[in-house]
């Protein structure tokens, strides 16, 4: 029997040929290749293919069950939703890049051992970078080059930890790994690069919003799931991921809410959302895994939204900043109502597709008895009304009028945004299609009365401090400004130390080089004066005073040696 092609292929292969093609063909057939994947994908069996012996390693290109159909489903989705977003760019360096992407996502995905998963680890990170780079801006180009450098070595470290790993085990099989040894910790922090831990997350809220409008919403989709794909693949149950998961969904938040740039408002947020699904990774129980993988699902549609609202807003007024918006309802009605639901989608709101996940991980925490961490995430849970649900949507369209006047969003965008939107309500009304294909069976009732009023009380207390701290003025205002996070140390003091220490260096070393310089002449008049043209050394001897000369030394060495 003839192994299907892996499901990566269509992506990758098609989006090559995207160049050739012109105008509403190409457009269809951008359309057409999410669409053949994730037909292609629901045909297949779970199961192992494409397993192949390079020298002595066995590679098993292709391996489908349960976890990584979820998310190849929703990847598939993204793609689909953000190539009809990007249907009026006309730049085909975005569109390759951004399906060649995907693709390599994809190929990650379903990866069963760690070189084929290093190998489209890599892709993606060349790929991605491209739709930072495409907005052609010096910010762009120097934001991309840090994003980068930072993906390149999570790839560098992940090579390292399966080098190690091999040594120590001999097996390159992606499956769960824990963390065993010095390999399997390599790998684990390869992972958390990827998945924006704490102190190493300043990647994503750097290089988001310096993306292409476009851009953006593939950034949002793929690699930050990925990571917590990995993860959930290779260390579930690892309990230093609650109290990691447990800061991620906290820390952030203080900078979503002082933070002017609405596009890095969301990347903030999107890291503490990755923090809930972290939190359910290390409890590992079959309710927290798959409450992960609703919340990676769900998070991806209703961020996407976000993204695409804001670049919306970006496109036609040429500024994401919060100091420079406002009113904007008026001009942009269609995009607000998006936005709006993308915010209570992300805030939780039932009846929005997040509530029917992000409940899932929080009694999967009640369930396991973590109390702090509960309490933690209650807490985020709480603020993600106040830095995302209200301040996104509050800032741009309905804050003081900014007198700004322009067009609605392009049709294109319109209709992604809408069926983003569209989906956001489906899945919260209706989850149970959403929890057929999650990797365990599931016996869980989201819409029950605990449920409801316990995230009821927690919204409308949430949405009164907002009221009150902004009649109170204690709402931090919105101010021309940049905010600095723990990035400032690779992009302000290593600089500053290095320019430190080479202008130190630099007059140590011109000293250096003037005392060598005289050492030196002085040797050279040294020479002359003894072997030069009047040296005693350089003067033409006659022939008896050369037999002299050698006379004497020979004495002096008969005396002495006998």
């Amino acid at each position: 029997m003839i192994d299907p092609f892996p499901p990566a292929l269509i992506l990758i292969v098609g989006s090559l040929l995207i160049p050739v093609l012109r105008g509403r063909l190409q457009s269809a057939y951008m359309l057409l290749l999410p669409i053949a994947g994730l037909a292609h994908l629901i045909g297949l069996t779970p199961g192992e293919y494409w397993k192949i012996g390079i020298f002595d390693y066995s590679l098993l290109l292709v391996r489908i069950d349960r976890l990584s159909l979820v998310f190849g489903y929703i990847f598939h989705i993204a793609a689909l939703l953000s190539v009809v977003y990007a249907l009026h760019v006309k730049d085909n360096t975005q569109h390759v890049a951004g399906l060649f992407y995907a693709g390599s996502a994809v190929g990650a995905l379903f990866a069963g051992d760690l070189i084929t998963l290093f190998v489209f680890w890599e892709l993606t990170a060349i790929a991605s970078v491209f739709l930072i780079w495409s907005r052609r801006t010096d910010r762009a180009y120097a934001a991309g080059m840090r994003y980068l450098i930072v993906q390149v070595c999570s790839g560098m470290i992940l090579l390292a930890g399966i080098l190690v790993h091999l040594r120590e085990t001999g097996s390159i099989a992606f499956a769960e790994l824990g963390l065993n040894g010095l390999g399997t910790t390599l790998v684990f922090i390869a992972f958390g690069i990827k998945c924006a831990f704490p102190l190493l997350h300043n990647w994503l809220s750097d290089a988001y919003p310096e993306a292409t409008v476009t851009g953006t919403v593939f950034l949002s989709a793929f690699t930050t799931k990925l990571a917590v794909y990995a993860l959930a693949r290779g260390f579930p149950g690892t309990e230093i991921l609650i109290p990691i998961g447990a800061a991620m969904t906290l820390f952030p938040m203080f900078y979503a809410i002082i933070e002017n740039d609405l596009r890095r408002v969301l990347a903030y947020s999107l890291n503490i959302q990755l923090g809930f699904m972290v939190v359910g990774i290390g409890i590992g129980t079959q309710m927290s895994l798959n409450g992960t993988a609703a919340h990676a699902a769900t998070h991806v549609i209703y961020k996407a939204l976000l993204f695409m609202s804001m670049g919306a807003v970006l496109y036609r007024t040429g500024t994401a900043r919060a100091s420079e918006l406002g009113g904007l309802y008026r001009s942009m009605p269609l995009t607000a109502a998006f936005c709006i639901i993308g915010a209570a989608s992300i805030s939780a709101v039932p009846f929005f597709n997040g509530f029917v996940s992000k409940s899932f991980i929080l009694g999967a925490v009640a369930n396991g008895h973590h109390v702090l961490t509960w309490l933690a995430l209650l807490f985020a849970s709480a603020g993600v009304l106040l830095y995302t649900g209200i301040r996104v949507p509050y800032l741009a369209f309905f804050s003081e009028d900014s007198g700004i006047r322009c067009r609605e969003a392009p049709l294109n965008m319109r209709v992604a945004m809408g069926a983003a939107a569209g989906l956001c309500v489906l899945i919260g009304i209706f989850p149970k299609p959403l929890y057929a294909v999650l990797p365990f069976a599931v016996d869980y009732e989201p819409y029950t009365a605990e449920h409801l009023v316990t995230q009821y009380q927690l919204l409308f207390f949430s949405a009164l401090a907002f009221v009150v701290m902004k009649r109170t003025g204690v709402y931090p205002s919105v101010l021309r400004s940049v905010n600095l996070d723990t990035d400032w140390v690779y992009r302000r003091l290593l600089p500053g130390i290095v320019g430190a220490v080479a202008r130190v260096g630099g007059s140590a070393g011109s000293s250096i080089l003037k005392s060598g310089k005289a050492l030196v002449a002085e040797a050279a008049s040294g020479c002359r004066q003894y072997h030069g043209p009047q040296g005693i050394l350089g003067r033409s001897w006659t022939t008896g005073t050369a037999v002299l000369v050698v006379t004497i030394s020979l004495a002096a060495f008969l005396i002495f040696c006998f």
